[in-house]
């Protein structure tokens, strides 16, 4: 299988995980123009198991490196797989909340919110979990990020005003979404990684997942409990009227393609992630990946125009979030460099 052999790789994949993470939700808001998130949602967990396997037979399956996928799946220990599966569940049920979130408050305010919060958790649950890099540089890094995040609330704040009190109300119903999608997906992130040998994936420990069998077990517990989770979403939808299952075999080939495109893009940048985490830690590889708000936040501004019309004080308030951003993620960089 491939393996990682340097920090300095470690870090071009997991900004690959960046974009990836940070770019999915464009096929959202192109399906959105005629479809449901709810029938967006199906079509992603597809793409997302489907792509997987072709992650797990090619760069897991060969090279001379490390057991390959189906050697390593059948050793595996029960105790590792439910540990993916359960990683795979917590993350849908954030992921969900996340789309509906997009829905309703658009990809620049719902991910540097709700991604950005999971960030700061996510990083100090996986620290404590794996200690790798430096934790002052790190942290400092974080807090910078912190910081763009509140840059983009206000931001957003800001554009509700002359607004309806219908469209207050529902942009308050997305970030409240945002944030409890935030929450939850922290914590996802640090039930893979315990069930991986971080390290030494050239040869794990028994029992232990390398990178390529945890994403496929991953993805195989979000489509799992996609079916319950979504299947209560759409029944009682945060928005709109309620969304019938035959709706789902009324979507066009193009329809179903681009959601699949989207679980296609997620995947890739999360088997980046595991992959790289080998060289970069749990905490570094999940931080530098999560740095995706700032991605979105760029279709959001400059593709989508979810901030059109915005006056002055509002675009000087995202040009400090980017900028914090960046900042932010320089440092995190730098820590696994300590």
């Amino acid at each position: 299988m491939f393996i990682v052999n340097s920090y300095a790789l470690a870090v071009i994949f997991c900004f690959i995980t960046m974009m990836c993470w940070g770019s999915w939700g464009n096929t959202q808001k192109l399906a959105a123009k005629s479809w449901r998130y709810e029938l967006f949602y199906w079509d992603y967990v597809i793409g997302m198991l489907l792509f997987s396997l072709v992650i797990c037979f090619t760069m897991g399956s060969f090279g001379p490196q490390g057991r390959p996928f189906l050697e390593d799946l059948c050793q595996a220990d029960a105790g590792n797989v439910w540990s993916v599966i359960l990683g795979g569940v917590i993350f849908n049920a954030s992921n969900i909340l996340l789309s509906a979130s997009t829905s309703i408050a658009g990809m620049s305010v719902a991910f540097p919110l709700g991604v950005g919060l999971s960030l700061v958790l996510g990083v100090i649950i996986n620290y404590l979990g794996a200690p790798k890099g430096d934790p002052v540089i790190l942290f400092t890094g974080v807090a910078l990020i912190v910081v763009a995040i509140i840059c983009n609330g206000i931001a957003s704040g800001r554009m509700q005003k002359g607004k309806t009190a219908k469209d207050s109300s529902q942009n308050r119903k997305g970030l409240m979404l945002a944030v409890a999608a935030g929450v939850l997906m922290s914590f996802f992130y640090r039930f893979v990684a315990k069930a991986m040998d971080l390290g030494n994936f050239e040869h794990p420990a028994a029992g232990m997942l390398t990178p390529y069998t945890a994403i496929f077990v991953f993805s195989a517990g979000v489509v799992l409990s996609n079916f319950v989770f979504n299947s209560l979403v759409m029944r009682y939808p945060f928005t709109g009227e309620r969304v019938h299952g035959s709706e789902y075999f009324r979507g066009s080939f193009k329809t179903h393609l681009t959601g699949m495109l989207g679980g296609a893009v997620w995947c890739l940048g999360t088997a980046f992630s595991y992959i790289a985490s080998g060289q970069a830690g749990a905490a570094i590889s999940y931080a530098l990946g999560q740095g995706a708000p700032m991605i979105a936040a760029v279709w959001g501004v400059f593709i989508w125009k979810e901030f059109r019309g915005a006056d002055k004080n509002t675009a000087a308030l995202l040009s400090v979030m980017f900028l914090f951003f960046v900042a932010g993620l320089a440092f995190i960089i730098i820590s696994g460099g300590n």
